[in-house]
C-alpha cells in the first residue's frame, strides 16, 4: 500500500476560529478529553476513518507525560526477558510504522552497551540477538559483539577502567511532543476539532447513559457543553478523576486505577557523550536501567522509577533520584557529571495501571502496557501504554468503542501507513543541533515567514515562533520555549534568556498575554536541584 501523506499548506489555527467552530450546535461521533500521545493517536485514527472528532485538552497538547519521555521509540527489549514475546513483536512493528510515518522526527538510533564483567557481554548479546530475530524485516540493523577498542572508538567516554567490550544493538529515538503536535495537525487535516486550554469541567448523563460533556475555555471562561455519541478518556495519569465524576453520575464507586510513577531525567552537554551512539546500563547496583543519550545537541541522562501518590503538572525530582542518576554516570563515564554541569533536570509521571476489579465495568486489558476500560455508562478510559505503541492503542481504543456498541463499525489499518504532517527523509538526525529541519516538508512554509534570517538562539528563529503562533497552537512562551522548540528542555537557562523576546513576538501574532512570568518561574524550576 502506497503511503497516505498530509501535503499541503499548514492550516491556520486561530483561536477564534477554534472557539467559534466549538461552539456550534453538533453531535460528534467521538469526544476525546486529553491531548496527550494517546488522545491524539485516537483522534487521528477517529479522523481518518471519517468519524466527526473533538479533542478537548485541559492545558497545552503533550504538556505532562507525552512531552517527558526518554525520546525512545523502542520494542520494549525488557519483555523479552520477561517472555513477552508478543508485546515485543507488536512493539517492534509499531517502531517501523512510527520511523516511517514521521521520519522528520524519528530515526533509528544505534545504542552501546559497555560490559565490565566477563558474562555481560554474552548474556545480553544473545537477548539481543533475539530481539533481531523477532524484528525480522523491521529490523534496524543487526546485533554486533564488540571488543575493548570498538567500543571505546564507538564511546569514547566510557569508563576505559575493567572494559572488557560491549554489544551494539539498534532502536530508535524521536522528538516526543513534536511528533504530538504532528498528530495533533494531522488530526486537523483529516477533520478533527482540537482545542487546548480548553478543559472538561464535567460529564452530562442521560437516563444512565454518557450523552456529552461540559468545557471550559480557560482563556475566556467560557463554558460550553459537547454532545458525542462517544466520550474517550484519555486524560493520562489524570483519568481517575473523570472515572470518579463518571462514577458519582450513576452511582457506582470508580476505584483507582493509575498509580502514578515519576521518571526524572538530567541534560548535560553533548561533550559528556560525544557520540551518535547512545549508552545503556542494564542493570546499575540497585537493579535499574541508565541511558545517556544524544539529543538535540545535549545528552539526556536517566531514569528514575519512583512513585508518587500527588498529581502535580509540574512534579519536582527528588535528591536522591538526581544523586542516582548522577552517581551511575560517573560510574559509566569516564568524565562524570555534576550538579555543576546539569543544563535542564525535568521529571514526567508515568500511568501505571492497575486495573479495577469487580465495579461493573467492562476491561479490556489488552497489554502489560495499556488498559482500555468501558464503564456502565459508556465512559471509554485509555491509559498506560508508551509512545511507541500509540497507534496500535488507538486501534485499541475504538476496537472498544465499537464493541460496546458507541460507533458504528469501520474498518481500521488506516494509519499503518498514513505520513504526519511535514514527513520527509532528513539528512539531520535527531541527536544533531535543532534547526528548521524538523519541520521536514514544512520548512519552507517556516521560512517564508518574517523573521527567518533572525536567529534568537538554541536553534529557534523569529520566524519559527510565528509559525508556532500561526499554524501550531501556541499561546505561551511555555508552548514554544517547551513543546513547539524543545529549549526549556535543552538549556533552561538559555530559555529564560530567550523568553522576553518569545513574548513580545506572541503578543504581536496573538494580541494576549502570552505569560511570561510563569514561564520565568518554570524555568527556575528546571534549572533548580532538590535541597
Amino acid at each position: 500500500m502506497e503511503p497516505m501523506t498530509f501535503d499541503s499548506p499548514p492550516l491556520p489555527t486561530r483561536r477564534a476560529d477554534l472557539i467559534e467552530r466549538l461552539k456550534a450546535s453538533h453531535t460528534y461521533d467521538i469526544a476525546i478529553i486529553g491531548g496527550g500521545a494517546t488522545g491524539l493517536g485516537v483522534a487521528l485514527d477517529a479522523a481518518a476513518r471519517g468519524f466527526s472528532v473533538v479533542v478537548v485538552e485541559s492545558h497545552d497538547f503533550a504538556k505532562g507525560t507525552s512531552s517527558r519521555a526518554t525520546k525512545l521509540v523502542h520494542g520494549g527489549v525488557r519483555y523479552l526477558a520477561q517472555g513477552n514475546i508478543s508485546l515485543v513483536r507488536e512493539a517492534l512493528h509499531e517502531r517501523t510504522r512510527l520511523l516511517a510515518n514521521a521520519p522528520h522526527l524519528a530515526q533509528p538510533l544505534p545504542f552501546v552497551m559497555p560490559s565490565y564483567k566477563f558474562w555481560e557481554a554474552p548474556f545480553y548479546g544473545i537477548g539481543l540477538k533475539m530481539y533481531d530475530a523477532l524484528a525480522g524485516k523491521a529490523g534496524l540493523g543487526a546485533t554486533e559483539f564488540l571488543n575493548r577498542a570498538e567500543t571505546l572508538q564507538l564511546q569514547p567516554t566510557a569508563r576505559p577502567s575493567g572494559l572488557r567490550g560491549g554489544v551494539k544493538y539498534w532502536d530508535g529515538q524521536f522528538d516526543d511532543a513534536r511528533l504530538a503536535l504532528a498528530l495533533a495537525r494531522s488530526a486537523a487535516r483529516a477533520g478533527a476539532l482540537l482545542v487546548n486550554y480548553c478543559a472538561a469541567t464535567g460529564l452530562v448523563h442521560e437516563g444512565g447513559k454518557l450523552a456529552g460533556l461540559h468545557v471550559a475555555d480557560r482563556e475566556s471562561g467560557q463554558t460550553l457543553t459537547l454532545w458525542a455519541k462517544c466520550i474517550v478518556n484519555a486524560a493520562g495519569v489524570w483519568v481517575d478523576q473523570l472515572r470518579l465524576l463518571d462514577g458519582q453520575a450513576i452511582g457506582r464507586e470508580a476505584k483507582p486505577m493509575v498509580a502514578p510513577s515519576q521518571g526524572v531525567h538530567i541534560v548535560v552537554d553533548r561533550s559528556f557523550l560525544p557520540t551518535d551512539h547512545a549508552l545503556l546500563v542494564p542493570k546499575t547496583a540497585d537493579g535499574r536501567v541508565l541511558f545517556a543519550v544524544p539529543w538535540l545537541g545535549k545528552t539526556i541522562l536517566g531514569t528514575t522509577d519512583t512513585p508518587r501518590n500527588d498529581l502535580a503538572r509540574e512534579p519536582l525530582p527528588f535528591r536522591e533520584e538526581v544523586a542516582f542518576i548522577l552517581g551511575e554516570s560517573a560510574r559509566y563515564l569516564s568524565r562524570a557529571p555534576g550538579p555543576a554541569d546539569i543544563k535542564s533536570i525535568w521529571v514526567g509521571l508515568r500511568p501505571l495501571v492497575k486495573p479495577p476489579q469487580d465495579d461493573g465495568d467492562s476491561t479490556q486489558a489488552l497489554s502489560r502496557e495499556h488498559t482500555v476500560l468501558v464503564s456502565k455508562s459508556g465512559l471509554v478510559t485509555v491509559t498506560g501504554g508508551k509512545w511507541t505503541t500509540y497507534r496500535a492503542m488507538a486501534e485499541d481504543v475504538l476496537d472498544s468503542c465499537f464493541g460496546a456498541e458507541l460507533l458504528a463499525y469501520r474498518p481500521g489499518g488506516v494509519t499503518a501507513s498514513l505520513q504526519l504532517v511535514g514527513a520527509q527523509p532528513s539528512v539531520h538526525k535527531i541527536s544533531d543541533e535543532p534547526g528548521v529541519h524538523l519541520y521536514g516538508s514544512e520548512a519552507a512554509a517556516v521560512q517564508a515567514l518574517p523573521g527567518a534570517e533572525r536567529m534568537l538562539g538554541g536553534g529557534l528563529t523569529e520566524a519559527m515562533v510565528r509559525f508556532a503562533a500561526r499554524h501550531e497552537y501556541a499561546r505561551t512562551v511555555e508552548d514554544v520555549l517547551a513543546r513547539r522548540s524543545r529549549l526549556l528542555f535543552l538549556d533552561a537557562a538559555l530559555a529564560r534568556t530567550l523568553a522576553r523576546t518569545v513574548a513580545d513576538l506572541l503578543v504581536e501574532e496573538n494580541q494576549r498575554d502570552p505569560h511570561l512570568a510563569d514561564f520565568l518561574a518554570l524555568a527556575d524550576q528546571y534549572l533548580t536541584l532538590p535541597q
